[in-house]
């Protein structure tokens, strides 16, 4: 099966600085990557790359099937991006914002109403975008990308500014995901709360992914598999937390 995300020694250029300098990815369908690295290690450019706003200068970038190379918008009706901006407009309600949203991605209305009661919103759908807490305009975000039913999302730094109701909220989506065969990319600096989720976590250095840590959601999976097979996991060896280097 092709991954949802192909990456090979991918570069990105802010100006003359290498964002990127040679990311190797891929992902699949069911998985939660988590995207770790201090600030300006490039995190947030890969994500934009993904999403197609920004350019690949060099390098090989697949998303959702489509060479981002040659096409960097077709792919975007099956990927929805959560940033640091909601893009929503602050003189209309909560519902009109998300209606208005998913019928623009070509959704139906229901699609709305749905995304509106997963992220707890229902009583806040006739409040104006500009009267919302900074939580709630990440949950309406949030919505918006779940109206949308994308194959891929991306999240930067998604538990910003959220109340412990709305963390809750987010990471119930990131658990659902493997069920509703979307993957997900979340760039964060909350590892703890993260790597708890994620299935795999991606260390960015300097613009490199220098290497991949197996979280405990993966090693409970690989655990299973093992132990399901003809004579189990040798005894005296742990399942503990390994990395290994990018190529």
């Amino acid at each position: 099966m092709q991954p949802v995300v192909r990456l090979r020694s991918a570069v990105c250029l802010l100006g003359r600085f290498p964002a990127l300098a040679g990311v190797d990815l891929d992902v699949e369908s069911g998985e939660v990557i988590l995207l770790s690295g201090g600030n300006g290690a490039g995190k947030t450019t890969l994500l934009r790359l993904i999403a197609g706003l920004v350019r690949l200068h060099e390098g090989e970038a697949e998303v959702l099937g489509h060479d981002l190379a040659h096409d960097r918008s077709s792919h975007r009706h099956e990927l929805a991006f959560v940033g640091h901006e909601t893009f929503c407009y602050d003189d209309l309600t909560v519902r009109e914002n998300l209606v208005f949203a998913t019928r623009a991605a070509g959704a139906d209305v229901a699609a709305a109403d749905a995304a509106l009661e997963r992220v707890g919103l229902e009583r806040s759908a006739g409040v104006t975008h500009a009267r919302l807490s900074a939580g709630q305009r990440r949950r309406l975000a949030l919505a918006v990308a779940l109206s949308r039913d994308p194959r891929l999302l991306l999240l930067d730094e998604p538990h910003a500014g959220l109340d412990v109701e709305g963390r809750g909220v987010l990471d119930a989506v990131l658990q659902a995901s493997a069920s509703e065969n979307r993957a997900v990319l979340v760039a964060s600096h909350e590892l703890d709360r993260t790597r708890a989720l994620a299935t795999r976590e991606v260390v960015l250095t300097a613009g490199q992914a220098t290497g991949t840590i197996v979280t405990a959601t993966e090693r409970s999976e690989g655990a299973r598999r093992s132990n399901e097979r003809p004579g189990g996991r040798r005894p005296g060896i742990p399942a503990g937390e390994r990395v290994r280097p990018e190529r």
